[in-house]
C-alpha cells in the first residue's frame, strides 16, 4: 500500500471531521455558558482541561493499542487484533473506576491550592463532580477509535462524533437553561449533557462493530477478558505515550492556572481562545494520527523505506490546510468570537491575543507530525523524552512571561513558540540520526 496524497486524505479527513465535531461539543458548552456568566465560562475551562488532562492518560494508552493494531493490519494478522481491543477496554475501564474515585476524593484539595478565586473554584468543582463520570464511557471509546484508525477505516469516527454533538447540543440547551420542564442546572447541566452524549456514543461503537465488521476476521469471537502478555506488550509501548500526553496537558493546565492569576477576564478570554484556536490544532492532530497509523502499516508491510516520503506528504498537506483555515479565521475574528460570547467588551479586549494565538500553529506542524512518526515506529519512549525537553522549555517560558513579568495576554499566548520550534528541531535531528529506524512490536 503506497500512501498518495489522496490516500492520506481518505484516512485523515474522517479523523479530522470526528475531531471537529468533538470540538463543537466543547464549543457548544462554551457558547451556552458564555451567556450565563464569565465565571461559569472560566470555570468550565479549568474543569474541562482538568478532565482532558486525565483523559490523556487513556489517549496515550490508546496510541500503544493503535500502534500494535496498525502493525498487525499491515502484516495481515487480522485475527490477533480483537484480543488487543479486549485487553485495552478491560484495562481502561478498571482504570476509569480508580481515577473517578481518586478525583472525587482529592480534586477539591488540589484545585483549592491553585485556583485563587473562590467563585471560580466552586463552579469548577460543581462541573467536575458530574463530568468525571464520563470517563466510564470515554475511556473504552479510546480503544474503539484506535481500532478504526489502526485498520485505516476511519469513516465511522465521523458518525460517532455526530451522535455526540447532536445529543450534547440538545441536552445543553435543556439542562443549562432549564427547558421543557427540566430544572435549570447551569454549569452542572453542561457536564451532565456531555456525559450522556458519551454514553450513547459508546453504545453506537459497540452496535456498529457487531453489525458492520467481520467479527471472525478480526478475532472478536474469541473473547478473553485478561491476557497478561498482550497487556504487557501494550503497556511497553503506551506507558510512555500516557506520560507524554498527561505531562503535555498538565503544562497546558498550568498555563491556564497562571492566566487565572491575571484575572477572571483573562481566563474567560483564554477559554474562548482555547476553543477557537483548537480548530487549526485539530488539523495537525488528525494528520498526526494519520502519520502514526501509516508508519505502523508501512513497517508491517515491510515498506519502511516509504516512511520518509509519506511523512513529507503529510507535512505539506497539513501546512496547506492549516494556512487556509488560519487566513479565514484571522479575517473574521469578531464574527467567530461572537459564537462563544455576546460580551462585546470581552471580545474587544481579547482580539490582540486572538491574533497572537494563531501564529503558534504555523511553527507546530513539523514537530507534531514527526513526533507521531517516531511513535508510530514504536519509539514511544524516545518520543516522550523529546516532548518532555520541549515542554520544559515551554514551562520555563510561561513562568517567566506570565507569572514573573505578568505580561499582556497577547504576549502570554506566544509562549507556545518555544515548545513548537524546539520540538521541530529535536524530532528532525532524531530522525536524521536514526534513519527512520523502527521498533519491533
Amino acid at each position: 500500500m503506497l500512501y498518495s496524497y489522496r490516500k492520506i486524505l481518505e484516512i485523515s479527513v474522517p479523523i479530522l471531521l470526528g475531531m471537529l465535531i468533538h470540538q463543537l461539543v466543547g464549543m457548544t458548552d462554551t457558547a451556552f455558558l458564555g451567556r450565563v456568566s464569565a465565571i461559569d465560562l472560566g470555570a468550565s475551562a479549568l474543569a474541562g482541561v482538568f478532565y482532558i488532562m486525565i483523559f490523556m492518560l487513556a489517549a496515550g494508552f490508546g496510541v500503544g493499542v493503535q500502534i500494535i493494531i496498525s502493525r498487525r493490519n499491515g502484516e495481515q494478522n487480522f485475527e490477533k487484533i480483537g484480543n488487543v481491543v479486549y485487553q485495552g477496554i478491560s484495562f481502561l475501564f478498571i482504570a476509569a473506576l480508580f481515577i473517578i474515585a481518586a478525583t472525587l476524593l482529592f480534586a477539591p484539595y488540589i484545585l483549592r491550592m491553585i485556583i485563587s478565586s473562590e467563585e471560580v473554584l466552586q463552579k469548577t468543582l460543581v462541573y467536575l463532580d458530574v463530568r468525571i463520570y464520563g470517563l466510564l464511557f470515554a475511556f473504552p471509546m479510546v480503544i474503539f477509535r484506535s481500532f478504526f484508525i489502526g485498520i485505516t477505516q476511519t469513516k465511522v469516527l465521523t458518525y460517532n462524533a455526530i451522535i455526540i454533538l447532536g445529543i450534547n447540543i440538545v441536552l445543553d440547551y435543556i439542562l443549562i437553561f432549564g427547558k421543557f420542564g427540566f430544572p435549570e442546572m447551569g454549569i452542572a447541566g453542561a457536564a451532565l449533557a456531555s456525559v450522556t452524549a458519551e454514553c450513547f456514543a459508546l453504545i453506537f461503537f459497540v452496535i456498529y462493530i457487531i453489525l458492520k465488521m467481520d467479527l471472525k476476521q478480526y478475532g472478536f469471537l474469541h473473547f478473553i477478558i485478561y491476557n497478561i502478555n498482550i497487556l504487557k506488550q501494550i503497556l511497553r509501548l503506551s506507558v510512555w505515550t500516557m506520560l507524554q500526553y498527561f505531562i503535555s496537558m498538565a503544562t497546558w493546565f498550568l498555563f491556564l492556572i497562571a492566566i487565572e492569576n491575571l484575572g477572571e477576564e483573562s481566563l474567560a478570554i483564554s477559554n474562548i481562545l482555547r476553543n477557537v484556536s483548537a480548530f487549526p490544532f485539530m488539523i495537525i492532530a488528525a494528520l498526526g494520527a494519520t502519520a502514526n497509523t501509516i508508519t505502523g502499516n508501512l513497517i508491517g508491510e515491510g515498506l519502511d523505506f516509504e516512511i520518509r516520503k509519506s511523512s513529507l506528504r503529510i507535512i505539506k498537506l497539513t501546512y496547506i490546510l492549516v494556512m487556509g483555515l488560519t487566513i479565514f479565521m484571522l479575517a473574521f475574528p469578531q464574527m467567530i468570537c461572537r459564537i462563544y460570547t455576546d460580551d462585546l467588551e470581552l471580545i474587544k479586549n481579547g482580539l490582540p491575543a486572538y491574533y497572537a494565538s494563531f501564529t503558534t500553529y504555523i511553527s507546530l506542524v513539523p514537530g507534531m507530525i514527526l513526533l507521531s512518526v517516531i511513535s508510530g515506529a514504536g519509539k514511544t519512549k524516545d518520543a516522550m523524552y523529546l516532548e518532555l525537553v520541549s515542554l520544559m522549555a515551554y514551562t520555563l517560558n510561561v513562568w517567566y512571561v506570565v507569572i514573573y513579568l505578568r505580561a499582556d495576554l497577547y504576549i502570554c499566548w506566544t509562549c507556545e513558540h518555544s515548545y513548537n520550534i524546539l520540538l521541530s528541531i529535536l524530532t528532525y535531528l532524531y530522525l536524521k540520526r536514526n534513519k527512520w529506524c523502527c521498533q519491533i512490536v
